[in-house]
């Protein structure tokens, strides 16, 4: 029997968990059903900011997926952020500590060279990493932009985006048009340096980035998603082909 690769699996942080109440890891469930459906063995990150730990961490698995969740602190990005944007961003529980992990756990993916899938807030952390910005707030700085902060939505189409032909995630999916499900409020404002944007809706928010070609030996697999695969995977197959192939190049 093959090996099952290990997935290292970044969670959100809850203010008050199950047990006695306490600062808690939280990760929605569809997350590992995803991974575990497609052949991996998720793994959870833990909260720590201790770079030899998370090093290690990543060291012995065999690749890393980043989650939604939180807003991630637009000072990592921005030098002045006007008062009425700063209010729409939700505070993470934790003081920021999420946002430093991940970097960290970033800088030691692109070190390590271990594949990468990164969903929602993880796509928008892979821009920040490699240098980029995010758009604060869509409503407010995206005239004329679509709902595209439909809760009510979350395991449903929103809307169809045009995926670029050749890319990794036309590969993937077989085809040049995905129907997503929609449910942030922030959006990568331009791809950093070595990504591409390789879907968009109509009013410009990218849904999906992965590297340049001249790029592509970054990392054995790289794609970062603003949707949510995972919450897709039990009806449609092309979003288990996301995690499959993800998976697949785990196992490589």
């Amino acid at each position: 029997m093959a090996k099952l690769p290990l997935i290292l699996v970044s969670p959100s942080v809850e203010k008050r968990g199950v047990e006695f109440n306490d600062l808690s890891s939280s990760l929605s469930i569809k997350y590992e059903t995803s991974v575990l459906r497609a052949g991996g063995i998720p793994v959870i990150v833990p909260l720590t900011t201790d770079r030899k730990v998370l090093a290690e961490a990543v060291r012995r698995v065999d690749g890393v997926l980043l989650t939604g969740g939180d807003d991630i602190s637009p000072d990592l990005y921005e030098t002045k952020v006007p008062r009425a944007l700063r209010k729409t961003v939700e505070e993470s529980p934790d003081g920021g500590g999420r946002d430093l992990l991940e970097l960290i756990l970033l800088d030691e993916i692109f070190r390590q060279r271990k594949p990468l899938l990164a969903i929602c807030r993880g796509h928008q952390m892979l821009n920040i990493a490699l240098g980029g910005k995010l758009i604060i707030d869509i409503e407010r700085q995206v005239p004329g932009a679509i709902d595209h902060r439909r809760m009510d939505k979350s395991c449903d189409f929103v809307h169809q985006v045009p995926v670029a032909k050749g890319s990794l995630l036309a590969r993937i999916i077989g085809g040049s048009k995905l129907g997503v499900n929609s449910s942030h409020h922030q959006a990568v404002a331009g791809p950093a340096e070595p990504l591409v944007a390789v879907a968009q809706t109509s009013d410009g928010i990218i849904e999906a980035m992965e590297l340049k070609p001249a790029a592509a030996g970054l990392l054995p697999f790289l794609l970062s998603v603003q949707f949510h695969p995972e919450r897709l995977t039990d009806r449609y197959a092309e979003y288990r082909a996301i995690f499959k192939a993800f998976v697949s190049a785990c196992r490589s």
